[in-house]
This record gives C-alpha cells, structure tokens and sequence, in this order.
C-alpha cells in the first residue's frame, strides 16, 4: 500500500490538531479545572497519534501516546493540572511541529524526544495506570479459545515447518475502536508480523481487511521461530492497536473447528450495548464535504492565466472602439461583464482568513511572557478578516518583530505597571478589519508609550536628523524615526526583540506588498502599530498618465486627489516647489525630471499640467504630470529579474495597446 498518496492530508490535518492542541493548553492555562478542555486536547492527540501510527511514524506516534497517557489522567481527575505539567506538554508539542516540519520538508520525521518521554513518565502517578475492561478482559478469553479450519495445503505447511523449529501462532489484534483508517493500521501490523514469520492465514481475508471490511479485530495465524513475548511486544508497539493476544497452538488443535467471526459477533454486542443505550435510536447521518484542498500554486497559475486574460480584454476593447462594429462592442461589453465575475471568483479564491497567522501568537506571547517574567493577556479581534494568501504568506514576520517589541519595550514589568497604578497584567491586542480595498491592522499595547525625547536624542546621536530638524519634527514624525535603519532604543540588545536592527525591516517589508505602517503612542498610556495593506497584490485599480510621452500607471490607493497646476497656487519655499492644498503646503515632484524621461515638443493646448496628490501616512506629495489618460484595472508584473536598481517604480503592466506602462511606487517620494 502506498502512502505517500496521504501524505500531504497527514501534514495539512497534524498542523491542524497541533493548532487545535496550543489553543486549548492556553486555555487550560487560565482555566485549569476544566475538563472540557482537556478532553478537546485529549481528541486532537488521540487523532494525531493514529494518523502518525498509520503513516509509520513511529517516533511521533510513540511520543503523542505519552503525552496522551498523561492526558488521560488529568481528563479522569488522577492528575491535577500545574505549571511543570503545562511546561512538559508544551515541550511535547514544540517537539511535534518539529517532526511534522521535518516530514513536510522529506525527512524522517525523527527527533530525540527521550528527555521528554522520561519527564512524561515521571508525571504519570503509577497507582493511576488505567487497565482495560471487563468487557475487553472477556474478549481476549473469549479470542483466546477460538479455532480454525486449516486446508491440507495449510495443514502441510505447518507440519513442515514444525519440523525445522518453527511454532504456530494465533494472534488476535484489537484496534481502537476510535482510531481513523484501520485498514493500514492492518497493513502495517502485517508488515511487523512478516518480519517475525510466515502467515499463514488472515481472519478475516486480506481484501476484507484493506477494505475495512472488519470490526475493531483481526486475527493472524502465523508460523515463527520467536517466542510468544517477543512477537507480542514487536506487533503491540503499532500505534492504535490496544492489544495483541498471542496464543501458542500445539500439536494439531490448530486443526479443530471454529469460527472467530461468532465470537466477534458476541464482543462486538457487548460492547455497543452502552452506546446503543446513550444514542436512544438516533442515528445521525454523516455531512459530505463541500469544500477541497487546492494547491496554491495552481491558484497562482490560476490568476496569472486570468490576468494575461485581462490584458487581452483591454486590447480587445480598444480595437473595438477603434473599429466601431455593434456586435464587436457588445462582445466585448458582455466578456467584461463575465471576467468582472469571474476576477471576483478567482480573488475569493485565494482570499483565506488572516486568523491563520493570528493562531500562532498566543503560543509565541505566553512563552516570552514567561521568558520576560511579565503577565500579559493577549486579545485578539477580527481574525475572521480576509486577505490573499500571498499577502498572508508575507505579513507573519513583521507581526511577530511588532508583537515581540510590544511585550518587551512597550509593557513595562510587574513592579512598574503597580507603581503607576496600573493592574499588573499588561494588555496588548491585535486587531484586523476591512475598510474599502484595504486590509488595517493594529498592534497597541497598553505600556508606557514611546519616549519621545529618548528617541530623539538617539536620532540626534546616530546622525539621522540634526538638532535643528529635531526641534521642528512633530509627535508623528519623531516616532517615525524608529523606522530608520538601524535604528534601536534598546538600552540591553536581546533576542526577545530588536536585537539592534530596529523596525526598518518591518517597515521595508510592508512597504513591499503595498502597505504603510505608522505609529501612534501616548506617554504612559501605549502605543499603536497601524498597518495598511491591499486586499491583492496581482490584479489593481491605476490612473493612466502621460509624462511627455510615456504612459505611467499609479495604483489608486496611494492617490488623494487630482487637480490642475495653477500658477497663483504655486510657490517656492527653501528652493522647493509647493502648492496649496485645502490649507495645506504639498511639496511638488516633476516625474519628468525625476524619472529622466525625453522631452517632446508640446502645442499650446497641452502646456496646461495636472498635479496627482499622492499620501503616504499623514504625508503628502504632488506628482507633476502632463495628462490624464484615465482609470483602468491594470495587471502588476515584477521587473526586478529584468531590471535592478530602479527608483520610484514597483513594477509594469500591459496597456491595451500592447505597449508596457511602468507602475509608479508613491511610497518612494517620501
């Protein structure tokens, strides 16, 4: 049978119940009494451990059953819950990830894990080993007794054997009646078995068995020079089976009439008795999934074919307008419609809940919480936000740096937080929503906010702003300086945040999926991470504009306002050209002259120039252009394995006419 057909289930569903798993220990953490919790965890481990078991991990199966056994005490009140308790399942949980992360990357998934499998085993009081049932007792009695009818061929075989040394072996294996795909729990019970002897015989069959037609036992005869021990203790280390009963068969009772399926009929109607009882007749039927697992690469081989699909649309409806034919325009007019609907399908597509990079950070703050030697309640809201999944892929890293520097520079500790007569269990939350084509999210922690003149006077010490500059910047942009390179307060470098790199590369990051970050904070009060992001980064509204005679595309979302260059408007400060804007001096940017491009000889009639007010933050820009052309959904394409080194742009697009526009990054004139 092959396995690696599940592979990539098994991968997807263990990151899942590991999830599932950190999510309720933290839970357990503040409410250590309750035994619903502890259940939930004991399912998601009983699960993990059987599809670790039927894939043949066996290290990962053997270290969730220790910690299963563990569980099992605390869920049966023989164990009371305690932070050496916690801080072991942990451990067992961070050793888990590892061997998942090993097997998705085509390892083994092997670790060392005998520290932990020692720790666990201390935690298990041995007075509260949990032994099997009077029902089970019985089937194993009940097993034990039953017989077979061999063929001659069978018959002749054993006797053959017998004479070279070999002994006949009934093996009766129980599999947990919970356990998920017992046909391979089967598959590799047989595996162990042939390398102990020679079956001979399998009740039920072997197609019965793969097929899953069989209960909650099998039973194996088997030919083998092993004693009755060591084939016991080889085929109960399978992960799900819960016993093996071995029975040495002597002279030739192997040959007397019988039936196991009778005595299964009897075990398998005792036990469904007491469940047969707690359903009282009601049956529930099982709901189909409506939903598939789908590559993410085949969504981005999706979006870039429906993107090349968008170019060709905007050529097709220029050469329609060109042309002037009825059914041409009406054509295109109805494929506009239909690629409108389908672009929106495609985008939810991709779209996936935010709460997926959210889920990590409770686990992650806990830990350095109690590294910090602080307490801190983490709150999160509107993880049901969506965004696409390449912006998903980027966003965890930033947050991670924001969240480690919420909890060591903004909390102050226990002392602190008591002397300013504040509860001496910080706060920091973390907060997504939507708001038009964006995504914001906020980092805040209720601190003791960002020192202003700290962060100047560092500012002034690294070279970044001069004391003149330092004495004109407002609160806003004194705090953006903590995004400059290098850039670090710290008075002690850690590994907890930091670590003397500041917050340039959050900055950058963000910078480069579209987004922009600023900082608000108040002195004793904390301080607030905004973050902007686009829903998608593959297919944007853009303004068309010429400067001279190219065309430029500027992405909608970075622009304000467009209005006419006004020679009583404009004028000049310090050498730098402005305009007034609503009450507002806006520092002007000639593209021409930044972007390098050609002149050409101009009528009188286009000598009128349009400023395009772009904003970055509480900042803004006039970018000086020569015509409108128009607004247009245009499709991004990367240039930097083409092109390097370029300023002010992020990227290109394919007009309708077949000629490239690039696509102007605001972000950089600032």
């Amino acid at each position: 049978m092959d396995l690696s057909n599940y592979l990539e289930m098994f991968i997807e569903e263990s990151k899942e119940h590991l999830q599932a798993i950190n999510d309720e220990l933290l839970k357990l953490e503040s409410d250590s009494e309750n035994t619903a919790i502890v259940n939930e965890i004991f399912r998601s481990a009983h699960t993990l451990k059987g599809m670790a078991g039927s894939m043949g991990f066996d290290d990962l199966a053997s270290l969730t059953h220790e910690m299963e056994n563990v569980l099992d005490l605390l869920r049966n009140s023989k164990l009371k819950t305690n932070s050496d308790i916690m801080d072991v399942i942990f451990k067992c949980v961070d050793l888990i990830e590892k061997m998942v992360d090993s097997i998705e990357q085509g390892g083994d998934g092997k670790e060392n894990v005998t520290d932990v499998v020692l720790q666990l085993k201390q935690i298990q009081d041995p007075s509260a080993i949990l032994v099997f049932n009077d029902i089970l007792e019985a089937s194993k009695q009940m097993a034990a007794t039953a017989e077979y009818v061999l063929d001659e061929y069978q018959s002749t075989v054993i006797n053959e054997a017998r004479k070279s040394g070999n002994k006949l072996f009934q093996i009766v294996v129980s599999v947990d009646e919970k356990c998920v795909m017992k046909s391979i729990r089967a598959y590799l019970v047989f595996q162990a078995a042939e390398e102990l002897g020679e079956l001979i015989l399998t009740i039920p069959p072997v197609e019965q068995i793969e097929e899953e037609k069989f209960d909650d036992s099998f039973t194996l005869l088997m030919l083998s020079e092993r004693s009755s021990e060591e084939i016991h203790s080889k085929l109960i280390n399978v992960s799900e089976i819960r016993e093996v009963l071995v029975t040495e068969k002597t002279g030739q009772d192997s040959e007397v009439a019988g039936s196991p399926a009778e005595v299964k009929d009897v075990v398998e109607e005792q036990r469904s008795q007491p469940q047969e009882r707690e359903d009282s007749g009601t049956a529930k039927k099982k709901q189909r999934s409506k939903s598939i697992r789908v590559d993410i690469d085949k969504l981005d081989q999706l979006m870039n074919l429906f993107s090349e699909l968008i170019i060709d649309r905007g050529r097709l409806d220029q050469i329609a307008k060109m042309a002037h034919i009825t059914e041409l325009t009406e054509t295109v007019e109805h494929m506009t419609r239909i690629s409108t609907d389908l672009q929106g399908l495609i985008l939810n597509m991709r779209m996936v809940q935010i709460e997926q990079v959210f889920n990590r950070f409770p686990r992650m703050i806990r830990d350095l919480a109690k590294e910090l030697n602080k307490k801190v309640q983490l709150i999160i809201e509107g993880e049901e936000t969506e965004l696409d999944r390449t912006v998903i892929d980027e966003i965890g890293d930033p947050l991670v740096h924001l969240l480690r520097n919420a909890l060591d520079h903004g909390l102050e500790t226990t002392e602190e937080r008591l002397e300013a007569s504040k509860s001496e269990e910080g706060k920091i939350l973390l907060k997504a929503y939507h708001s038009g084509n964006h995504v914001f999210i906020e980092v805040a922690d209720d601190g003791k906010g960002i020192n202003r003149d700290k962060v100047l006077n560092k500012a002034i010490e690294r070279g970044v702003v001069s004391e003149e500059e330092a004495a004109t910047l407002t609160d806003q942009q004194v705090y953006a300086l903590l995004f400059s390179s290098g850039f670090s307060t710290a008075d002690k470098i850690s590994d907890i945040s930091g670590r003397g790199v500041g917050l340039d590369v959050v900055k950058t990051k963000i910078e480069s999926l579209g987004g922009l970050i600023t900082i608000d904070s108040t002195p004793g009060k904390g301080s607030i991470f905004h973050i902007q992001l686009p829903l998608t980064l593959s297919i944007i509204y853009a303004m068309l504009v010429k400067v001279e005679d190219e065309t430029f595309a500027i992405p909608f979302n970075s622009i304000v306002e467009i209005t006419t260059a006004d020679e009583n408007k404009l004028s000049t400060i310090q050498g730098q050209d402005v305009i007034q804007f609503r009450g507002q001096v806006v520092p002007l940017v000639y593209l021409n002259e930044v972007l390098q491009v050609p002149a050409i000889e101009k009528n009188s009639k286009e000598l009128e120039q349009f400023i395009v007010i772009v904003r970055k933050g509480n900042m803004t820009r006039g970018l000086v252009i020569d015509t409108v052309v128009g607004q247009q959904e245009i499709v991004l394409k990367s240039v930097g394995d083409y092109l390097t080194n370029l300023h002010y742009i992020s990227g290109a697009t394919i007009l309708g006419n077949g000629h490239v526009a690039l696509i102007i990054d605001s972000n950089q004139f600032f």
